[in-house]
């Protein structure tokens, strides 16, 4: 498939990513002459292909057997989501179909996926985890205001740049996926990734913000821990101890973490989601007095690439207001980052590291 063009526009290169619905790309853009990520998705892979069957017995409905009612949705959510416009969610730039594949295309980002970043600095400082945190907060802070849910959080879709920034991926995609996972399946199984799921993601009851916040917990859990919070063998296995048991209260196997990030990560993990925090903009106001000062890294000495604290040298409350707009911080203070008030959080866009 190397080479090929998709939709006359873009030249694939290089796999870099394959599940069992599809693929992800590196492509040329001959268009514009730039470097763009592609996701081809195959609506046959699932949906049945007799129109399927869902979690309850009821059948999937005509036209889901070809496919017809994902790529409807597909079409649509993409529409929604790229309204949310935020520097550290990843551009969509075009999406369509091609032959039997549907396609996304989106901003190439350089760097590792947050998978591999834990796995290359294992342990993981845990003032990395806590800004990685506080970066996503203003991404689903934007996205939850359109409002959409991401639904699939994980390390593999968040993308940690060169000069520490973090950048979510597959907004789009798993918003249509998971829009209703009893008529999108073969099996009635949620789709997503079970070490990340809600409990109530699991049920496959109402999915709402509170969803992507259990979701932070779980990958926050994983890079202090160094594993996600519920393992198993099987995926029913984990959905089960989601929906049964309590997390391990990270100080139990890393003391140096601080008491306030193990209590707010259990409270993210809470299975009830009113027990969770309210929203993205007060995990932020749990998280920032524990980000690192203004000038100074998770370390001494200089700049280390990819240190997510890099970001917060220079502080910023870093979340659009309900009317998604932008503007510029007033004036940069030596004080410690401080949110804004939830009512009305000051956006700013992302510093450049000095």
């Amino acid at each position: 498939m190397n080479g090929r063009l998709v939709a006359g526009r873009y030249e694939l290169s290089t796999l870099v990513g394959q599940g069992g619905m599809g693929q992800v790309w590196t492509a040329h853009d001959r268009r514009l002459d730039r470097r763009v990520a592609v996701k081809l998705l195959r609506p046959d892979r699932a949906v049945g292909v007799d129109g399927g069957v869902g979690s309850d017995g009821a059948s999937a409905g005509p036209g889901a057997g070809d496919g017809s009612e994902l790529r409807r949705r597909f079409a649509r959510e993409c529409r929604i989501t790229a309204q949310v416009e935020h520097p550290g969610l990843v551009t969509v730039h075009d999406a369509g179909e091609d032959g039997d594949d549907l396609y996304l295309v989106m901003q190439y980002v350089q760097g590792a996926d947050l998978a591999d970043h834990l796995a290359e600095n294992d342990p993981y400082p845990w003032p990395w985890a806590v800004a990685v945190a506080a970066q996503l907060c203003p991404v689903l802070a934007a996205v939850h205001a359109v409002p959409v849910v991401h639904r699939d959080l994980k390390p593999r879709n968040l993308i940690v740049r060169p000069d520490g920034a973090v950048v979510v991926l597959d907004l789009g995609v798993a918003a249509v996926l998971d829009s209703d996972t009893t008529r999108l399946t073969l099996t009635g199984s949620p789709i997503g990734s079970p070490a990340y799921m809600a409990p109530e993601q699991a049920m496959g009851g109402e999915v709402g913000p509170a969803a992507d916040l259990y979701a932070l917990g779980a990958v926050l859990h994983e890079l202090l821990s160094g594993t996600v919070p519920f393992a198993g063998s099987t995926a029913l296995g984990v959905l089960h101890r989601h929906l049964n048991e309590p997390p391990v209260p990270l100080r139990q196997v890393r003391p140096e973490v601080p008491e306030p990030l193990e209590a707010l990560v259990l409270r993210l993990l809470a299975k009830d989601p009113r027990q969770r925090p309210a929203d993205a903009a007060e995990v932020y106001r749990a998280l920032a007095p524990l980000l690192p000062s203004p000038g100074v890294g998770a370390s001494e000495g200089p700049a280390v690439p990819m240190d997510p604290t890099r970001p917060f040298r220079q502080p910023y409350a870093p979340w659009a207001d309900s009317r998604s707009t932008y503007a510029p911080r007033a004036a940069q203070s030596s004080a410690p980052p401080v949110p804004a008030p939830p009512t009305a959080p000051t956006p700013a866009p992302p510093t450049a590291p000095t």
